[in-house]
C-alpha cells in the first residue's frame, strides 16, 4: 500500500512544480501526488491534470471529494465548472467527469465525515469575501463541518498574522505569490501540512492567496 506523507503527527511541505506529472490508469489523466494513503482507492490530495477531451468513468466517492478548479473546463452531469470554482461532492455521492478544453484541480480524496452530507458548489471568482481578524487579510468560506474548516484566504503585501495553534491540523495550498511563516517562504504551487496542535506565526511580504483547510487530520490516539 502505497503511504507518502501519511504520517499526520509530521508537518510535511511539498514544491509541487517540482514534481512529475505521473499517469494515472486512466489515459489523458496525469496526476502529481501530494500525499497519498492507499494504493488506487486512497485517502489522497493531488493535482490532477486531464487532456482535452477527456471523459471519466462513472465512480463513487464513498468518504467524498473536494476539489479547486485551477485552469481549464471541468465538467460532469451535474454542471460546468471553470477556473477559481470550488466544489464538495458528500460520502457516497458519485458522478462521471469529462472536460472539452483540458483542465488542472487541485483535489482531496477520502477524507470528509461520512456525516457531511452536504454538496457544495461555489464559484469563487465572484463570491463575497469577508475582512479576516488581522488588517490585510480577507476570507472567503468555503465549507464547514464540524471542526472541520476550509476557505480561501487573500493576503495582502506586508501582512503579519498572531502566532496560532492548529486543532485537528492545518494543510494550506499556495494558489499565488509567497506565503511565510518562521520556518520558510512558501511560493505559489507549495503544499503545507502542519500537524494537530502545532504552531506558527505566518505573514507574507509580497501579499498571496492560500487555500486553507483546518481541523480536519484524524487526532493522535492517546
Amino acid at each position: 500500500m502505497m503511504k507518502l506523507h501519511a504520517d499526520y503527527s509530521a508537518r510535511a511541505v511539498v514544491q509541487t512544480m517540482d514534481l512529475p506529472w505521473t499517469d494515472s490508469p486512466v489515459a489523458g489523466v496525469q496526476r502529481k501526488l501530494i500525499e497519498r494513503d492507499g494504493d488506487e482507492i486512497a485517502r489522497a490530495t493531488s493535482l490532477v491534470r486531464y487532456a482535452a477531451g477527456v471523459q471519466f468513468f462513472t465512480h463513487e466517492h464513498t468518504l467524498g471529494e473536494e476539489f479547486l478548479v485551477l485552469e481549464g473546463d471541468f465538467n460532469d452531469e451535474f454542471g460546468t465548472y471553470g477556473p477559481g470554482t470550488y466544489v464538495k461532492n458528500p460520502p457516497g455521492s458519485s458522478h462521471a467527469p469529462f472536460t472539452v478544453g483540458g483542465c488542472t484541480i487541485l483535489v482531496k480524496l477520502r477524507h470528509l465525515d461520512i456525516n457531511d452530507t452536504e454538496r457544495v458548489v461555489l464559484s469563487t471568482t465572484n463570491a463575497v469575501w469577508y475582512p479576516g481578524t488581522v488588517p490585510g487579510l480577507s476570507v472567503l468560506p468555503l465549507s464547514d463541518f464540524g471542526t472541520s474548516h476550509t476557505a480561501l484566504v487573500r493576503w495582502q503585501r506586508g501582512t503579519q498574522f498572531n502566532m496560532h495553534k492548529h486543532f485537528g491540523g492545518e494543510e494550506i495550498f499556495v494558489l499565488e505569490g509567497v506565503f511565510q511563516d518562521e520556518m520558510g517562504d512558501y511560493p505559489a504551487g507549495t503544499w503545507i501540512r502542519s500537524p494537530h496542535m502545532s504552531s506558527h506565526m505566518p505573514s507574507s511580504e509580497q501579499g498571496c492567496l492560500i487555500l486553507v483547510k483546518t481541523g480536519h487530520l484524524p487526532l493522535p490516539h492517546h
